[in-house]
């Protein structure tokens, strides 16, 4: 959300930042629309199998069915894409780069951070999880 804060910020107090580079109201919808149904269904998913959803509490279970069978990690894909679909709307510099410092980010910090603590708790079955879908 910060992001997204300091893009609007920029586009709207900033006019050369407002010079539209590519937009498309109808992609960024169903992109955003996308990436939406695809972070709820993980959150379902989660909340069906009782583990804890934040990245920094302690999952009782591994998740790897449903969307988890097509990526390892969907809230972020979605949450992205809910990005994406927001500088597709706009189509201004500022929202894109938001979105790639967001991409970014969940890269070299998040996954990492998550992909170290589900190995430590799931040993062997996380391992066997991550060769088999991808990241």
């Amino acid at each position: 959300m910060l992001l997204l804060i300091i893009a609007s910020a920029m586009h709207g107090f900033m006019p050369p930042m407002r010079v539209v580079l590519f937009a498309s109201p109808l992609l960024a919808l169903a992109i955003g629309v996308t990436g939406f149904a695809i972070m709820m269904w993980a959150w379902w998913l989660f909340q069906k199998a009782e583990t804890a959803i934040c990245p920094t509490a302690t999952s009782s279970k591994l998740v790897t069915t449903g969307i988890y069978s097509l990526t390892q990690h969907p809230m972020y894909l979605g949450i992205i894409m809910m990005m994406a679909g927001v500088s597709l709307w706009f189509g201004t510099l500022p929202y894109y780069f938001v979105t790639t410092v967001y991409i970014l980010i969940i890269k070299l910090v998040f996954c990492p951070f998550e992909e170290e603590q589900l190995t430590g708790r799931f040993g062997e079955d996380y391992t066997s999880y991550r060769k088999m879908v991808r990241g």
